[in-house]
C-alpha cells in the first residue's frame, strides 16, 4: 500500500521501500524487513553505506538493521530453552529465519508529526519450517526527528515460546579507530574473541582489534562519539538488557565476500538484543517489544 511517503523500488533481486519524512530517507528491503539505509538531509549517513552489500534472494544483507529472530547468532550458542523451540534435523542457520523471510507492508500513517510504517511477517499454517509456533511478528518504524524501531512478538499459540533476538545495527562512523562508545563503564561483558571469558568494561570502549562482545545488564542509553564527524549517535533501548558490539577488523573483513577489505573502518555494530540470560519467554497471549531509538546530535 504505497503512499506519498512510501515508494516501492527494486534493487537487484529485492523488492524494497523508500520512506521519506521530515528530511529523512529510510530504505527497507521486503526481505527481512531489513533497513539498509538511513540518512537525514545535510548529514552523514547513520547507517553504514556498504558498497559491497549484496541484494540477492535468500541472502542476508550485510549492513543496516538485520532482524535476528527467533534466535541470535550461532544456533548452538543459544540457551537450551531457545534451541528446544526448533524441531528440525537440519542445522539451523545463524540469526534465525526472519532476516531472509518476505514481510508485508501492513500500514503507513501519520501520528501527529510522526510517520509510522508497520511491517508484518505472515505466519504459515502450522508455523515456520522447523519452528512450529504461532508467534506474530511486527516491525514498526517511526520517523520524527529520530528513528524509532520496534520489534513486537505476540504469542497467539497455546504453548509457551522462548526466543533470543537482536536489532543488529551497523552504524556509519568516520573511522572506527577514532570513535568511542560511552555508557558502558562498569558493565560486565562476555569477550567472545577471548574464549568467551567474562570481563568488566573500564571507561569508554575504544576499538583497537577485532571486537565481539556481549554486554550484560546494559544501561538503556549508549552513544557513539565520533570526533572526526563532530557527531554523537545516541541510542535508547527498550525491552532489552543485553547489547552486542562487533567490528570484524582486518582479517575477518577479508573473509567476507560482501565487504571490502577496508570496510571495517567505516562501521561499528551496536546490537540491541535479548541474548544469553536475557532471552524472552512468552506465555500464550503474551507480547514483548524490543526497541531502539536512534538520534544524532553535533558535538
Amino acid at each position: 500500500m504505497p503512499t506519498p511517503h512510501v515508494e516501492s523500488v527494486k534493487i537487484d533481486e529485492l523488492d524494497c521501500w523508500r520512506i521519506r519524512h521530515n528530511g529523512a530517507e529510510l530504505m527497507v528491503a521486503r526481505q527481512g524487513a531489513h533497513i539498509f539505509s538511513y540518512q537525514r538531509a545535510g548529514e552523514q549517513p547513520l547507517i553504514w553505506p556498504n558498497k559491497a552489500a549484496v541484494f540477492k534472494t535468500g541472502k542476508g544483507i550485510r549492513t543496516g538493521v538485520p532482524v535476528c529472530w527467533p534466535w541470535f547468532g550461532v544456533f548452538d550458542r543459544n540457551p537450551q530453552s531457545v534451541k528446544a523451540m526448533c524441531q528440525s534435523d537440519q542445522p539451523a542457520g545463524a540469526h534465525g529465519f526472519a532476516r531472509t523471510a518476505l514481510w508485508e507492508l501492513a500500514a503507513s500513517e501519520h501520528q501527529g508529526e510522526t510517520l509510522r510504517v508497520d511491517l508484518v511477517l505472515p505466519v504459515p499454517a502450522g508455523g515456520f519450517p522447523g519452528w512450529p509456533h504461532q508467534v506474530d511478528l511486527k516491525l514498526s518504524l517511526l520517523l520524527d526527528d529520530q528513528l524509532h524501531i520496534r520489534l513486537t512478538s505476540h504469542n497467539r499459540g497455546t504453548d509457551t515460546v522462548t526466543l533470543s533476538q537482536a536489532l543488529h545495527t551497523y552504524f556509519a562512523v568516520s573511522d572506527v579507530r577514532n570513535v568511542q562508545v560511552e555508557g558502558l563503564d562498569g558493565t560486565a561483558y562476555i569477550d567472545t574473541t577471548d574464549g568467551w571469558t567474562e570481563k568488566t568494561q573500564a571507561g569508554p570502549l575504544h576499538f583497537t582489534a577485532e571486537t565481539d562482545r556481549i554486554y550484560l545488564d546494559t544501561p538503556a542509553q549508549l552513544s557513539i562519539v565520533d570526533n572526526d564527524w563532530q557527531r554523537r549517535i545516541q541510542l535508547t533501548a527498550d525491552g532489552s538488557r543485553s547489547t552486542v558490539i562487533w567490528n570484524p577488523w582486518t582479517e575477518r573483513a577479508k573473509a567476507f565476500d560482501d565487504m571490502a577489505d577496508d570496510g571495517w573502518q567505516g562501521m561499528v555494530c551496536i546490537e540491541t538484543a535479548n541474548v544469553l540470560g536475557d532471552v524472552v519467554t512468552l506465555a500464550p497471549s503474551e507480547s514483548h517489544t524490543l526497541g531502539v531509538s536512534i538520534a544524532s546530535t553535533t558535538l
